[in-house]
């Protein structure tokens, strides 16, 4: 004796049994993590912009001194010497450094130099400038347009 199982319907009609999805989208559990992202940024906006209220001592120290401008040493394409706007004698060039140092206290020394003036003069008011005392001296230039594109 053999017994058989058969599924489905006696008709023996499976594609009435075959799965339907559901097409209907769940969004209870999109809005719970919308209110809680709500409460939190409610709660943490105003903290991020007045920050944390405090009652600060007062003091009779002085205020910092204003910001100074930067040191350039320019040599311009005409062949001018400049300390920031103002020009300056190439003889001139060491004792004016060494009063302004006298003055404003140790910085950094920024050269500048137009690309049409020859190595050898740029490397010589390299030389000038170090001569006044000045522990840092820096060469500035123009970033290339081929270093922005890469990486």
């Amino acid at each position: 004796m053999a017994m058989a199982m058969r599924s489905g319907d006696a008709t023996g009609d499976d594609e009435s049994e075959e799965y339907k999805p559901l097409a209907e989208i769940n969004v209870t559990p999109f809005v719970d993590v919308m209110l809680v992202l709500l409460i939190v940024f409610m709660v943490a906006a105003p903290l991020m912009v007045q920050g944390v209220p405090v009652d600060l001592p007062k003091t009779s120290a002085t205020k910092l001194e204003k910001v100074r401008k930067p040191m350039v040493v320019t040599l311009a394409p005409d062949g001018v010497l400049y300390i920031r706007d103002e020009p300056v004698d190439r003889s001139n060039l060491v004792n004016r450094l060494i009063a302004l140092r006298s003055q404003e206290g140790d910085t950094v020394v920024y050269v500048r130099a137009d690309r049409k003036i020859p190595y050898g003069e740029v490397m010589e008011i390299l030389g000038r400038v170090g001569e006044t005392g000045y522990q840092r001296v820096s060469l500035l230039s123009q970033p290339s347009p081929s270093s922005k594109a890469a990486p």
